[in-house]
């Protein structure tokens, strides 16, 4: 789909023009649009009115045509300006002096045209995209090649493995079983030392207890024997 839209008759030189509209030419709409916005010239104004337009009469062909299609699909396929009448567009300026300079005004005509079909390739887009499918096709190569030659090196290193003598490593279970087993060792050789000391003691309290009651029997025989006196004593009389 393929629309056209112009502007006549606008003010300002053909030539100022001209560096705004080749900055969108090729591009695509959206895009177009936003360097429009950005670009700090007097032109860029009306150029994007005149694009709006475009978008728009090509929005508007395809519906009478029964057609669908995404304004953001299109693209800039042709625009330039062209010199308008310049006939009573003279004026005169001050100069020094007493003198006037002579001045010419200009009017111009934009004219853009979008369409929604592919782009065509350019002759370096060409070699560009040729050059990028042999980097790609090289780069495959080069890994078909390195997975080839891997299965090899892997079978050299199997090889070295099984010259080399095989060593006994103790497992991880071996030395838990070690560093469990230690400590139970010293607990059985701590326990018989225990028990022989609390027997001791309680030996030691028995002795402690009996030596006590026999102090006590000697205190109350001592105590029986002067009433036992006196009560001899008394029978005599």
């Amino acid at each position: 789909m393929e629309a056209i839209a112009k502007t006549k008759y606008l003010k300002g030189s053909p030539r100022k023009a001209r560096l705004v509209i080749d900055l969108i030419r090729g591009t695509n709409v959206s895009r177009a649009l936003s360097i429009l916005k950005f670009t700090d010239k007097r032109a860029a104004d009306p150029i994007a009115q005149c694009l709006n337009s475009a978008i728009a009469n090509a929005t508007y062909k395809a519906e009478q045509q029964n057609i669908a299609i995404d304004p953001d699909d299109l693209w800039v396929k042709t625009c330039f300006v062209d010199m308008g009448p310049t006939k009573g567009r003279r004026r005169m300026r001050p100069a020094p002096q007493g003198r006037a300079y002579r001045e010419q005004r200009h009017y111009c005509h934009i004219t853009i045209e979008v369409t929604s079909e592919e782009k065509a390739k350019s002759e370096e887009q060409i070699r560009l995209d040729a050059l990028r499918d042999e980097r790609i096709a090289a780069r495959k190569a080069a890994n078909a090649k390195k997975k080839a030659a891997a299965p090899v090196k892997k079978e050299t290193k199997a090889a070295k493995v099984e010259e080399k003598p095989v060593e006994e490593v103790p497992t991880a279970a071996e030395t838990v079983t070690e560093t469990v087993e230690t400590p139970a060792v010293e607990a059985i050789e701590t326990a018989p030392e225990e028990t022989a000391v609390e027997t001791a003691a309680a030996e030691e309290t028995v002795a402690e207890a009996s030596v006590e009651a026999a102090s006590e029997g000697a205190v109350t025989e001592t105590e029986e024997t002067p009433a036992a006196d006196a009560s001899e004593e008394a029978e005599e009389k």
